[in-house]
């Protein structure tokens, strides 16, 4: 008995919708990221990209538990001396609102050349309109 390899062009990848209003951010960051990847389907392969395209709406009314918006920091360096540059997650949110869940789930996805591919599908949108209707969208309750 062979083992069965999921092959990437054999993949039938479909285009879901999620509305993250008043959503928990690592809740909701963790479904999208096993839908990405594939991990919901029984031909996962975790070599190959077998996941689905997702789509986010509504990112700017995720919400987060405890005093995290206040104490959460995200950190980058600018690659100069002393260019460490924080931010607290209430700042981001204001600032840049896709990112907050976009950081999220670059968490939790592989840290190589696969990862980077995943996360392509991941599409973020702060209101709740999106351009991806041709796409035949399905709603996806999480």
């Amino acid at each position: 008995m062979k083992t069965f390899v999921a092959k990437e062009q054999d993949v039938d990848k479909r285009w879901y919708v999620v509305d993250a209003q008043d959503k928990v951010l690592g809740r909701l960051a963790t479904q999208i990221a096993m839908r990405l990847r594939g991990k919901h389907k029984p031909i996962f392969t975790p070599h190959a990209d077998t996941g689905d395209f997702v789509v986010v709406v509504n990112a700017d009314k995720v919400v987060m538990t405890g005093r995290k918006w206040r104490e959460k920091v995200y950190s980058r360096h600018t690659g100069y001396i002393g260019g460490l540059k924080q931010i607290s997650a209430g700042k981001l949110l204001e600032k840049k609102p896709t990112e907050v869940l976009i950081h999220a789930v670059r968490g939790m996805l592989p840290k190589n050349s696969l990862g980077r591919r995943q996360l392509k599908k991941l599409k973020v949108y702060a209101g709740p309109n999106h351009p991806h209707e041709a796409q035949q969208v399905e709603a996806l309750e999480i």
